[in-house]
């Protein structure tokens, strides 16, 4: 399916006022709509925020979920300088870079589905797994929401709250992203305001807890995109927290960085019910290749970013939440 056949699907199911499941990927090329009354749990399990799919069943207890065999620093640090050049020449302030790791996994992405906690939650045909905290856009009763996360620390780390929220790189770009975000929204919105500037949630682990600093914008849907909520989330695509900015040239720096396709890790995806949109991005996100399991994580590059630190992210982002 086209994007633009996406879009206009979307908003026929909608004026239909049927319910459904939406994805879309990285670099939409592959959206996917999903009625939910012809979900079959066998073959998609979603969470969106509480509401499942999922039939109930007495979860296995997961002792130990990953066993992480990390990217080495040497090839990490290629895709950082490729990154760190262009921004040095000023073809990108930001730049969200992202690896894939192979992690050995003692239980079935089934279980980890059930044992995970996270307010997003999908399982794609046993081909991924999403369990991800961070929401892409709310809209309800004409109103749209979004809540961009960017910061991350361990929770361990003794004053940890106070040294993420005074970093002034970690602040330099909290600062863009919300930026980006909120002239993202206008584009499908009036009235946009931040709400509420870099707020701390905790997330849990069974080894570890992070710290996660996130902000809360919010606008008034335009009355062009009432009823054409397909119009609406394709103009916001790719979400900017997890692409950077500006966002064309960044797409050309992540594509030739990374070297291959995210496909739908760092996409998005949610329901759509009754005018209520409820969607978030795709990460935090473990998918199957050729029977070996690989686990996506990254973070943002700017000019003040240190290779190690950025390089040490990337691992400390490879968990799953369960307790």
């Amino acid at each position: 399916m086209r994007i633009d056949e996406f879009s206009d699907r979307m908003n026929s199911l909608a004026t239909a006022r049927v319910p459904f499941l939406f994805m879309v990927d990285f670099e939409m090329q592959r959206p996917e709509i999903f009625p939910l009354h012809e979900i079959d749990p066998a073959e998609i399990l979603f969470e969106v925020n509480g509401r499942t799919n999922a039939p109930a069943r007495t979860n296995r207890a997961i002792q130990s979920a990953l066993h992480p065999m990390p990217l080495s620093r040497e090839a990490y640090d290629s895709k950082f300088r490729q990154v760190y050049d262009h921004l040095l020449y000023g073809d990108s302030y930001l730049t969200n870079l992202t690896v894939k790791t192979e992690v050995l996994i003692s239980a079935t992405l089934r279980d980890l589905f059930y044992s995970s906690h996270a307010r997003y939650k999908l399982l794609y045909k046993d081909r991924f797994l999403v369990f991800s905290p961070e929401i892409f856009v709310q809209v309800e009763n004409n109103e749209i929401r979004s809540y961009p996360m960017k910061g991350t620390i361990d929770a361990s780390i003794p004053r940890a709250a106070e040294i993420i929220i005074q970093d002034q790189k970690e602040l330099a770009e909290h600062v863009t992203i919300v930026d980006l975000i909120r002239n993202d929204l206008s584009t499908v919105a009036e009235d946009v305001v931040v709400e509420r500037f870099r707020y701390i949630e905790k997330i849990t682990s069974l080894d570890r807890e992070l710290l996660q600093v996130s902000s809360s914008i919010r606008g008034t849907v335009a009355s062009a995109y009432f009823s054409r909520p397909g119009d609406l989330l394709v103009a916001l695509l790719p979400a900017g927290s997890v692409s950077g900015a500006p966002k064309k040239k960044t797409m050309q720096i992540i594509a030739e960085s990374e070297g291959e396709p995210r496909g739908y890790y760092s996409g998005i995806f949610g329901i759509y019910d009754d005018g209520k949109i409820d969607s978030g991005v795709m990460i935090r996100f473990i998918e199957e290749q050729s029977g070996h399991y690989y686990y996506r994580s990254g973070g943002g590059i700017t000019a003040r970013s240190e290779m190690q630190k950025e390089y040490q992210e990337v691992i400390d982002k490879i968990y799953v939440p369960v307790s």
